[in-house]
């Protein structure tokens, strides 16, 4: 398929708000895609390369090339070419890569070269999200959209499912199943205000602690054992203290969820950022070991054997899982099987772990299957606070002590046409070991940068403490934020995962608004003073 195709469908994308019409003008060019190359095409259109990153900035990719001037530029070379300048090292790195692309750029018409400029460096910004390409695809191969959306959970890539059932249809999805060794994407809990409230949606549950650490997803196959994020990013090896408990385990072959945390000398969780910083890529795994070792705990079974228990309720796995997994190495519940009955048991247990150092409960209904990639209503967190995961989409330069730093964060929401409606501002709650790490971060995601204003790539999320919501018509969703404060960095999430505009007035709404003016402390400048914006 020549590239063309996929820039023009890019930009008629981009042109629309409709998701329907995005749909269609996804199904359109899936179905006419050669099978062999739906899954590359399905990546551009997410703004994702099968290779990651390929290593070039600005810099070479600003270099004038004649554009050609007509296209004839295949998907198929275009991927050629990227894995060529993936596979580049050593001395003479920039003058090769400089090379391969000038040859790329000079293959592609004016509309492709911007299309090329976009993907190589991240920037492919038309609103086809996964959740809209899943779409597409279905209506192209001709089977049921929530058929598609399981298998893409179990097998873990769009593009490789996609490309399976446009070849070979409906029967493609049988084919897909939960495997060991094969990372799926975790189920996720909604937000309930009170545990009240969560027993009275759900009825009979499992209220259980909710810790403050790294979700890890355990599989094991004889002595090999894989250990996976939550983005499904594997970091087996900067976790050998989980490793080595999930060898000691009877089982042979299972995949566990659950959560990694640390203690500190008190005995009490030591805070996120403390653990993102031990399991971060560039950390002596042993130095780190001596300095602060972690303990999973673990809330679910995926799989055991044989046997796969996605589709068992939560009551039924959990009696699997305590046949494999000791008591202390699992997270603590209480089974509320009347919740009228129990619910000071419940508020109890929520105070309890609350006191224990951990950030709330989840409480997760007893008959609930296990709804891989999904943040449903069956499982419910409960937070003494309201809490949002919001994307990042700019940063002001700070004055006074926060001079040189990126200090004022611009917030955004999931839009349902898979751009981000800005919800507010603040720099309020960060820390300066958290100052200095942003800033580091949100460079590499710049974008551009007024002297003033850093735009950047919408993929840092941040977990942020507001009072409630004001009817505000300065931001797009029609209300901001107030008294935003930053609780932590979640580099662990990926921005698909922040919450949505739809969630965030479904959270306000409970809350209420304190009227019609404009977000509180609005003259805020990315720095010292003690209001913020938002």
């Amino acid at each position: 398929m020549l590239l063309a195709e996929v820039a023009r469908v890019s930009r008629e994308v981009a042109g629309t708000s409709a998701r329907s019409r995005k749909t269609a003008l996804l199904a359109e060019l899936f179905a006419a895609a050669p099978a062999e190359e739906a899954g590359l095409v399905i990546s551009y259109l997410s703004g994702r390369l099968p290779q990651g990153r390929p290593g070039v900035g600005w810099r070479t990719l600003g270099r004038e090339a004649p554009p050609s001037p007509r296209p004839t530029l295949t998907v198929g070379a275009v991927d050629a070419a990227v894995a060529e300048l993936a596979a580049v090292a050593g001395p003479g790195a920039r003058a090769e890569r400089d090379r391969i692309v000038d040859a790329l750029l000079s293959a592609a018409t004016a509309d492709e070269q911007r299309f090329l400029r976009s993907l190589l460096s991240g920037e492919v910004r038309q609103g086809a999200l996964d959740a809209v390409a899943l779409e597409g695809v279905a209506k192209a191969a001709g089977v049921p959209a929530a058929d598609l959306r399981r298998a893409v959970m179990l097998d873990g890539s769009l593009p490789r499912v996609a490309a399976a059932v446009l070849a070979q249809g409906a029967a493609a999805l049988g084919e897909v199943t939960l495997r060991v060794g094969q990372p799926v994407q975790p189920m996720l809990a909604g937000t309930a205000r009170s545990v009240a409230d969560a027993l009275t949606a759900l009825g009979p549950c499992a209220v259980e602690e909710k810790l403050d650490g790294i979700r890890v997803q355990v599989h094991r196959s004889g002595d090999e054992v894989r250990i996976h994020t939550r983005s499904l990013d594997e970091i087996t090896d900067r976790l050998p203290e989980v490793a080595e408990l999930a060898r000691s385990l009877p089982g042979e072959r299972f995949i566990l969820d659950g959560e990694v945390i640390g203690r500190g000398a008190d005995g009490r969780p030591v805070p996120f950022q403390e653990i993102a910083s031990r399991v971060g890529s560039r950390v002596d795994v042993a130095a780190a070991r001596r300095t602060l070792a972690v303990t999973p705990y673990f809330f679910d079974l995926l799989a055991v054997g044989d046997r796969v228990l996605l589709d068992l309720p939560v009551r039924e796995r959990y009696e699997a899982l305590a046949a494999l997994v000791p008591e202390t190495a699992r997270v603590r519940r209480l089974v509320v099987e009347d919740p009228s009955e129990r619910g000071a048991d419940a508020e109890a247990f929520l105070a309890e772990a609350l006191d224990r150092g951990h950030e709330g409960v989840v409480v997760k209904a007893l008959d609930s299957p296990y709804a891989a990639g999904r943040r449903g209503k069956r499982w419910l967190k409960v937070k003494p606070v309201h809490t949002l995961d919001l994307v990042v989409l700019a940063a002001e330069r700070g004055h006074g002590r926060r001079t040189g730093l990126l200090s004022n964060l611009h917030l955004g929401a999931r839009a349902a046409d898979g751009t981000y409606a800005m919800l507010g501002k603040t720099f309020k709650g960060l820390t300066d070991e958290m100052l200095r790490w942003q800033t580091g971060r949100l460079t590499e995601l710049a974008e551009s940068d007024d002297g003033f204003t850093v735009r950047v790539r919408p993929e840092l999320v941040v977990e942020i403490a507001y009072d409630g919501l004001q009817r505000s018509p300065r931001y797009p969703a029609g209300v901001a934020l107030r008294f935003a404060r930053v609780l932590r960095h979640r580099p662990d999430k990926t921005a698909e995962e922040a919450d949505t505009v739809e969630t965030v007035l479904e959270q306000g709404g409970r809350g209420g608004d304190s009227g019609d003016g404009g977000p509180q402390g609005g003259g805020a400048r990315g720095g010292g003073g003690s209001t913020a914006e938002g």
